[in-house]
């Protein structure tokens, strides 16, 4: 019997936050994690010059201890990059990484939907507007079913989940592109999320702008990172999990 949650018959699919991570692991092949603003556009950036990425829980402490214990670098606020911590969830700063560096990148978004799609079997990738058609060719050479998971955003005062407009609109560019290379079936859900994005596509970095999360961080100086966000098909990355790192499909290797 199919539960409240199902998305069965169809091969591409499109859910929020952890919990839907959770629930289309189950029964997916791949599970695709997008936060656009900006953990999935950081990691795109990180990857493609050939770090590994560790997301890891939003909790206090937990990403120092880790990158402690792996001998890597862990990210810093926005406005608080340092010499010995340059790198944030502000692409431009993931543009310093090198070959070899391990990133440990703490969320309370895209981290904690990456960590809850490796609790299932499938695959866990990341995408965003960079890397979309990259991402889509690789999860196809896989299989189906793929679900496709906006991060979404927090409420403040209740934590409960936001949906967000980036993050709809980005998960649409990825099923976008997945239809565009094969003759996929779509549960509803991705199909609305695939119009939502044919409904801005013409100017994604006003519309990014514009938006709630947008507003924010230009609001907070920013700006950079709307736009890095907002460009389209420039990376060949298809950041993918092996163990418990983000690294590129091309070079992938296990890590700790």
């Amino acid at each position: 019997m199919a539960g409240i949650y199902d998305q069965s018959g169809t091969e591409a699919r499109f859910d929020w936050g952890p919990d839907g991570a959770r629930e289309l692991g189950r029964d997916s092949r791949v599970v695709i994690v997008v936060d656009i603003l900006s953990f999935s556009t950081a990691i795109d950036v990180a990857v493609s010059h050939g770090a590994a990425v560790y997301p890891c829980q939003f909790a206090h402490g937990e990403a120092k201890a880790l990158a402690l214990r792996l001998g890597g670098i862990e990210t810093a606020p926005r406005k608080s990059t340092t010499s010995d911590r340059p790198f944030s969830l502000s692409p431009a700063t993931m543009a310093l990484a090198r070959p070899g560096m391990k990133i440990v990148v703490a969320s309370p978004n895209g981290a904690q939907v990456s960590l809850a799609a490796a609790e299932c079997n499938a695959t866990v990738m990341a995408g965003c507007f960079r890397n979309a058609s990259a991402v889509a060719r690789a999860a196809l050479a896989i299989g189906t079913p793929i679900a496709v998971i906006a991060a979404g955003e927090r409420w403040f005062s209740t934590n409960a989940l936001r949906p967000s407009f980036e993050d709809q609109v980005g998960a649409g560019a990825i099923l976008a592109a997945l239809a565009a290379l094969g003759a996929l079936t779509m549960s509803p859900e991705a199909r609305v999320a695939m119009s939502a994005f044919r409904a801005v596509e013409s100017d994604l970095e006003s519309a990014l702008a514009e938006c709630a999360s947008g507003r924010e961080l230009i609001a907070r100086d920013f700006r950079q990172d709307v736009s890095w966000a907002a460009e389209r098909e420039v990376s060949a990355t298809a950041p993918i999990m092996r163990g418990s790192a983000f690294v590129d499909l091309n070079n992938a290797r296990p890590r700790p």
